[in-house]
């Protein structure tokens, strides 16, 4: 209590143009950054883009791994399909709704395009009628953080796009911390809402790259 009472008495005695300024300048580097990343996202979206490339469908998985297998639970990681679904349809992407993709290929098939095994992929690229798969890998280490006594979600999460003859076009990773508990799909969803729109126009710059090939 006692420290408390220093730090308040310290922070009063300080001019208000220091306090000010230093709120200012924080305030200046959050705002440059903000438009450093835009400006990112603008010159990733800005590629050159052929209709017969941009036409082609793709079909998003979504995975936890655990213990090096793969966890498809679309009930739990639906709200991670939409974060990436919506954002690949914004910028005019042509993508296949979560619900038709669960009723045409079985839970299982899913898994193992998630674990790479080509024919799977291959089979069930035919069967959705996608030209690409977009496959995304979340895994997760939750733990006590000691030094704030709360249960904090490491996560890291990759996206790996895919032709039908399973060659990578594009793979990017988003890594982040989250107070969240054990909750592994909330913290996902906390990465993704922070850093989707960059990975995704990564993904996009990658994508429309390829019709030049």
């Amino acid at each position: 209590m006692k420290i408390w009472l220093a730090v308040l008495a310290l922070l009063a005695a300080l001019p208000a143009q220091a306090l000010a300024f230093s709120f200012s300048e924080e305030a200046g580097k959050d705002a440059a950054q903000r438009q450093a990343k835009q400006a990112e996202i603008s010159a990733l979206l800005s590629e050159p883009c052929r209709k017969s490339i941009k036409g082609q469908t793709i079909a998003l998985l979504i995975a936890e791994k655990q213990q090096g297998l793969m966890n498809v639970n679309a009930s739990n990681q639906g709200v991670l399909f939409e974060a990436l679904y919506s954002r690949l349809r914004a910028i005019g992407l042509s993508t296949i709704p979560q619900q038709a993709i669960t009723a045409r290929i079985a839970r299982a098939e899913a898994e193992a395009i998630l674990n790479n095994d080509p024919d799977a992929a291959l089979a069930a690229s035919k069967r959705l009628g996608a030209a690409f798969i977009l496959k995304g890998i979340i895994s997760a280490r939750s733990g006590a953080n000691k030094m704030v006594k709360a249960n904090e979600v490491s996560v890291d999460i990759i996206l790996t796009l895919s032709d039908g003859s399973g060659r990578t076009v594009s793979q990017v990773r988003a890594s982040g911390q989250s107070w969240a508990g054990s909750d592994v799909t909330g913290a996902a969803l906390s990465v993704l809402d922070d850093q989707a729109d960059t990975l995704v126009a990564k993904l996009y710059s990658d994508f429309c790259a390829r019709g030049k090939k």
